[in-house]
């Protein structure tokens, strides 16, 4: 009994497949790698608001010594 032809279209499709895998595979990694990312970055807001609050806490501090002392401008 002789072989049969490849199937064409069936070899690409395995083609595509095995494509999508790797695709699939590789935008896992980057959404946690986007995730890890995001993290960073709310914890970086979180501590440049601390310190805007903290600077705004300090400049009031020199505004008032500033007064008692009669060193305005």
């Amino acid at each position: 009994m002789a072989e049969e032809p490849p199937n064409i279209v069936l070899e690409y499709l395995r083609r595509i497949d095995r494509k999508v895998d790797v695709i699939d595979e590789r935008v896992g990694r980057l959404e946690l790698r986007m995730s890890s990312i995001d993290h960073h970055l709310a914890g970086a807001h979180m501590t440049d608001v601390g310190q805007t609050s903290e600077i705004e806490r300090l400049k009031s501090r020199v505004d008032r010594i500033e007064r008692r002392l009669e060193l305005g401008e």
